[in-house]
Order: C-alpha cells, then sequence, then structure tokens
C-alpha cells in the first residue's frame, strides 16, 4: 500500500520539497536555539561599525535580526517579556528623544546618535536577560569580553609603539574619520570610548580573575597591557576614573584576589607617574596632562549650556537640530564644525531641562541598586556575574558616569555592553525575588 502511495502524482514529490523547506529552515532553527551567539555577533558589528564609518550598515542590520530572532524565539516558546525598575526611565527618556528628533525632521546623523543612546541600549537591556540566562552562554559572554580586551589593548599598546603596519581593520589609521587620530582610539575610532571600554572590560578581567577563570598567563599579558593602553588613550577623563577604581578596590575590595593585583596597580601607576616627569619620551604624555587648551574650549561650552538650561529648565531647547544654532550664537571664541558640549548630563539638561535629568539619575538609580544581593541569592556560586561581581558593579558604573561627565556617552558599544550587563543582573534580581517569594510567581 505505502509503495502505491509513493507514486501517486503529487505525493513522491512530496519528500524532496520537505527536504529542501528543513533545510532552508535549518539556519534559522540553528539561530533560535544559540541566540548567545547571535547577540555577541550583534555587538561585534557594533565594536568594529562606528557611527563616522560611512559603509554598509552591519551593525543595524545585526541588531534587527537579533530582534527578530528572539522574537521568533519568544513566539515559539511562549515566553513572557519581563519589566524591570530600569524599564520606565529607559523608555521614558527613548521616547522623549524620539518625539523630539521626530518633531524636528533632523538628518540621519541624529537618528544614529539616537539609536547608540537609547534605542540600542533599550533592546539589549531588555533581551540580554532572557539570552544569557544560563551558564554556558554566561561564560560566552565572558570569553568574548576578555578577547575583546585583550584586541582592544593590544591594538593601542601597537599605536603607541609605532607598529602601526599591524594594526587592523586599516580604517583605525583614517585621518578622515573620526576623531584623535594621534592618540590610541581602536576601532571606536575615539580616544575616549577606547578608554572607557579598558576601562569596564579590565574591571570584568579582574573579577574573572578573582574567579580563578582567567589563567595566570593571561591574567599577566593584562595585567602589563591594559595599564599601557589606557595611557596610550592620552585622555585624562580616562586616567582618572581608571585609577579611581582600581584605588577604590585596592583599598575597599571585598576579596583578597581583587585587592593585590588592584594594589600592585597602584604601585604600577605611581611609579610610571614619577617616570613621566623625568623621560624625556614620555613628554608628550605629560604635555597633554598639562594641556589646558580644551578646557578652555569646554569652559565656555559649559557656560553657555547653563545659560540655556537657565532660560528653558523644564522641557529644555529639543533635539540638536534646536541647540547647534543657538550654541553657535552665544560662542564667539571657538569655530569648530560641529559644538559639543562633552558632557553627558549638561546636554540631557538642555535638550531635555530638568524632566530628561530626572528621568536620567532615576535610571542610575536603578542600576545601582543592582548591586544589592540578597539571602536568597542563587548565583553566587563562582560563575560570570554572579554576587561577587554585583560588588564590582558599582566601580563599573560609577567609572562610566564619570566619563560621562567629560564627553556625551553617544558611543553604541560601550552603551550596548554596560545595558547588557545591567540587564543580565536586573533578570537576574528579578528571578531571586520570585524564588524567594512564591506567591508573586
Amino acid at each position: 500500500m505505502s509503495a502505491v502511495a509513493t507514486t501517486l502524482p503529487g505525493v513522491g514529490l512530496s519528500r524532496p520539497f520537505a527536504a529542501l523547506a528543513a533545510l532552508a529552515l535549518k539556519p534559522f532553527h540553528a539561530a533560535i536555539n544559540s541566540p548567545a551567539l547571535i547577540f555577541l555577533g550583534a555587538l561585534t558589528a557594533m565594536l568594529f561599525r562606528p557611527p563616522d564609518l560611512k559603509t554598509f550598515p552591519v551593525d543595524r542590520i545585526a541588531v534587527l535580526f537579533l530582534l527578530s530572532i528572539f522574537a521568533l524565539r519568544v513566539c515559539l516558546r511562549r515566553d513572557r517579556l519581563q519589566a524591570y525598575a530600569a524599564t520606565w526611565p529607559m523608555l521614558a527618556l527613548t521616547v522623549l528623544s524620539f518625539v523630539g528628533v521626530v518633531q524636528e525632521a533632523d538628518g540621519p546623523e541624529t537618528w544614529s546618535l539616537l539609536a547608540a543612546k537609547w534605542i540600542v541600549p533599550v533592546v539589549l537591556f531588555h533581551i540580554g536577560g532572557s539570552v544569557f540566562c544560563d551558564q554556558n552562554s554566561l561564560r560566552k559572554l565572558e570569553i568574548f569580553s576578555i578577547v575583546v580586551l585583550s584586541y582592544l589593548a593590544l591594538i593601542s599598546v601597537l599605536f603607541l609603539i609605532d607598529a602601526r603596519q599591524l594594526i587592523f581593520p586599516r580604517f583605525i589609521l583614517d585621518e578622515s574619520i573620526g576623531i584623535h587620530a594621534d592618540r590610541a582610539r581602536g576601532p571606536l575610532l575615539q580616544a575616549v570610548a577606547n578608554g572607557v571600554c579598558l576601562n569596564i572590560l579590565g574591571l570584568v578581567a579582574l573579577d574573572s580573575f578573582r574567579r580563578r577563570t582567567l589563567r595566570k598567563f593571561w591574567a599577566l599579558l593584562l595585567f602589563i597591557s591594559v595599564p599601557i593602553a589606557l595611557l596610550a588613550t592620552r585622555t585624562r577623563a580616562v586616567w582618572l576614573s581608571a585609577g579611581l577604581s582600581v584605588l577604590f578596590i585596592a583599598f575597599f575590595g571585598h576579596d583578597r584576589r581583587l585587592r593585590k593585583p588592584a594594589l600592585a596597580l597602584c604601585a604600577l601607576a605611581a611609579v610610571a607617574s614619577c617616570a613621566l616627569f623625568y623621560d624625556a619620551g614620555a613628554r608628550e604624555l605629560s604635555d597633554r596632562l598639562l594641556d589646558r587648551s580644551p578646557v578652555e574650549f569646554r569652559l565656555e561650552m559649559y557656560r553657555a549650556g547653563w545659560q540655556m538650561f537657565a532660560e528653558k529648565p523644564l522641557a529644555g531647547w529639543g533635539s540638536e537640530g534646536s541647540v547647534q544654532p543657538e550654541i553657535e550664537r552665544r560662542i564667539s571664541s571657538f569655530h569648530p564644525e560641529r559644538y559639543l558640549f562633552h558632557n553627558t548630563y549638561l546636554e540631557l539638561a538642555v535638550e531635555r531641562g530638568i524632566l530628561g535629568i530626572g528621568l536620567y539619575a532615576w535610571l542610575m538609580v536603578c542600576l545601582f541598586r543592582l548591586s544589592k544581593t540578597g539571602a536568597g541569592d542563587s548565583t553566587s556560586a563562582g560563575h560570570f556575574l554572579d554576587g561577587g561581581f554585583r560588588r564590582i558593579w558599582p566601580v563599573i558604573l560609577a567609572a562610566y558616569l564619570l566619563n560621562a561627565s567629560a564627553v556625551v556617552m553617544n558611543y553604541q558599544f560601550v552603551n550596548g555592553y554596560l545595558f547588557t550587563l545591567a540587564g543580565i543582573l536586573s533578570a537576574q534580581k528579578f528571578a531571586m525575588k520570585q524564588t524567594a517569594d512564591p506567591i508573586a510567581r
């Protein structure tokens, strides 16, 4: 009977079509079962595709693909999307910025900044907790963090010793795109962005050393190369945030395996600082430390920004299309192509007023509260982002906020990575709360 059925018209042909359909759906099946790799691929695309690089928008495609795979996964598994304490201020700030951009019909660059500052962080914050929810996926994120740190440190050291023929990708050396071409700016094409990444990822690596998941040889290489890479950025805000981070861990760290390398770094930094003033070869670094020309420009921008905020303190001036002409009218001593406040908080105050600053403060309070560990903490078994990591989390967040006082944090990879960690910690905290309070479920 079955032999006859296979010879009927259309029946025998259904098997090849079914096999072809199964083959076509196989990549989607693999992607749905491996969301962590898709997520890390999106972060990698953000790292190697800065906004100033006029190439195919692979970062946007990667984020959209990640979002599509995640949505399909949620539908197939009938998962529930979870909101956290930080969700509401993030969404409010995103909507506020989105409405401002739409009303003023600004150019594509403004839309790109909106995505880098708010849309991408919101997406990764809410997806991260669901994607990195087990030991295997968290280990992948940890390995990714160490690899990126090693790469950024290597590229910065190569730039410092003038081994530019070894720097990859080559667009890092292109002076026509990005800024800080004379510093170690990495693939982000901005020395501050590179320095913030080195600072944050360095603290993550320090936590990996605490948990003994970072090999001693690899830890030694990072111990030597990361401080040199931070020095090569020639950015005072980065130096200050990194120094304060290490000092805090050295004197207030909760674990001996954290304090010992931090104290060694303090000693190394002290010796290097003395060498800056006696070694003629380090004159560029000491001159950069004492340079006052950027400070004068920033003071002028701060004065103009404060005046604008005082005139419209409640709702602000709107998006960049309204702010730029007003700043240009107020500043006569400097004439750059684009006026930047070099301060995340001042820009937010000028554009969105007290409402924007209040929402941002609410968001930061929610993020700092993620460091708290409860009695039912089930993530303190020595895995990545465990209870011990939460004690380092305020230091990571403080380093981010300190640099935000010297620049505008519109760096897509930095924001995406930081809010990915925040999303995972939020999901873990929510899971602990559900475990401790069965009635809430």
